[in-house]
């Protein structure tokens, strides 16, 4: 089959690839957490149990965002989607046919190992198809993806349970992944492969790169000396909790703390996410924009995370908050500030190390935020469950994003790691 044309800007078509997947991804992994509160129901499921649930899918998470940031710097892009989509789509599916607590938990473990792929992926995409100075908005229009599915998620996921029940649901939503998957085997290439790449595109995609080829497979040790390294990974072990916070807690919170039914939930559970899809894209612009007006590469990625970081503080007021509407409100800035953050975050990897590296140390930088996300998950449902309220959670997710920060600034630094380091 002939590949399809393509309008002039081919990269704008692969990074919408790459937002349809993520939002994909993002739809797969909320139908838990929309139906929480019938699942915790109906198996009689205490908040650290559900925690527990939940800490599985962020155990294979966590291990997969190394070893998929391995597997896509080795076999490339397209392959290595194909590979993880094909496993979360199958896992999801799965889900229809869980017979209780250790099924359930299994079949979480297998899509937290699928979905990981996503995020190396997608960056080892964005810095393969993107010139630097475009990077932060390519990052920050996948990451829209992150938002756009949040949004997509709640009223799909209610509209299904209550028309064709929980298993159905997750069948239905195992589906979307396998209909991408066409598309993508279809449409996507690499930029050296891709037969419709014109020579001005080509030529402004390779805009201010070096001449590095890999010379032999990036080994985790030589990653692991560096500060770069060390800066992304701990940086996202304190921030992340905080996104993963309302990821995982947001419907039991509305329902528990807020007396929301799950029809309420469907209704307005989607609202935070408007809100932080125009964060990811403000985060991705406003970088964008300084070095367009001449700031070099570090400054502007360390302005858009000091605004992300001073945004989330919003969590102190949501969690004091006299009312849901305000609460929502609050949280909504949080999460703004969350997407603001990650889309230069991001990018870091595709800025500071050689092309070979890129999805390595993105996957790195998943393993820390995911073992931030599990220790705070697991934290949740045993504060919940033991002292009957949300608000010390809710203060230390706010918190802990300027701690992450400071690492992130302080040890980070703006110098680019050579290719002979790695």
């Amino acid at each position: 089959m002939k590949p399809p044309r393509f309008v002039h800007g081919l990269r704008w078509w692969m990074v919408s690839l790459v937002f349809l997947a993520t939002t994909i991804n993002f739809i797969d992994r909320m139908v838990i957490a929309v139906l929480a509160p019938v699942i915790t129901e109906r198996l009689g499921l205490t908040n650290l149990e559900f925690a527990g649930i939940s800490t599985w899918f962020l155990l294979a998470y966590t291990a997969s965002q190394a070893i998929s940031g391995k597997l896509y710097d080795r076999l490339g892009t397209r392959l290595g989607f194909t590979l993880s989509v094909l496993l979360w789509s199958f896992a999801e599916m799965g889900h229809a046919f869980a017979g209780g607590l250790r099924s359930l938990s299994a079949l979480r473990f297998l899509l937290g190992l699928g979905e990981a792929g996503n995020w190396p992926g997608a960056t080892k995409v964005i810095a393969e198809w993107f010139p630097v100075r475009e990077r932060a908005m390519g990052m920050a229009i996948f990451n829209c993806g992150v938002a756009f599915g949040s949004i997509v998620a709640p009223p799909l996921i209610v509209w299904l349970q209550i028309h064709f029940g929980w298993q159905v649901t997750f069948f239905a939503t195992g589906l979307l992944g396998l209909g991408w998957l066409v598309l993508w085997r279809l449409f996507y290439q690499t930029p050296d492969r891709h037969p419709k790449l014109g020579p001005a595109e080509r030529a402004l995609i390779l805009e201010g790169r070096g001449s590095d080829r890999p010379v032999r497979a990036v080994r985790w040790r030589d990653l692991l000396r560096l500060r770069q390294t060390w800066a992304i990974v701990l940086a996202r072990l304190l921030t992340d909790p905080a996104w993963w916070l309302y990821i995982t807690w947001l419907p039991l919170y509305l329902h528990n703390v807020r007396g929301f039914s799950l029809q309420q939930i469907g209704m307005f559970a989607w609202a935070p996410y408007v809100v932080a899809a125009s964060g990811s894209l403000t985060g991705g612009w406003l970088s964008g924009h300084l070095i367009a007006r001449g700031w070099s590469v570090g400054k502007a990625r360390r302005a858009a995370v000091l605004l992300g970081a001073a945004l989330m503080t919003a969590g102190i007021p949501a969690a004091h908050a006299s009312s849901a509407a305000a609460a929502l409100a609050f949280i909504s800035v949080v999460m703004f500030g969350f997407q603001c953050w990650i889309a230069s975050v991001q990018t870091l990897p595709s800025d500071l190390f050689p092309e070979h590296a890129i999805a390595s140390v993105a996957g790195l930088g998943g393993v820390g935020a995911g073992i931030g996300a599990m220790a705070f998950t697991m934290a949740t449902g045993f504060v919940v469950d033991h002292l009957h309220t949300y608000t010390p959670i809710l203060v230390a997710g706010a918190l802990l994003p300027l701690l992450g920060t400071g690492v992130l600034i302080l040890l980070g630094g703006t110098k680019s790691v050579p290719a002979a380091s790695t």
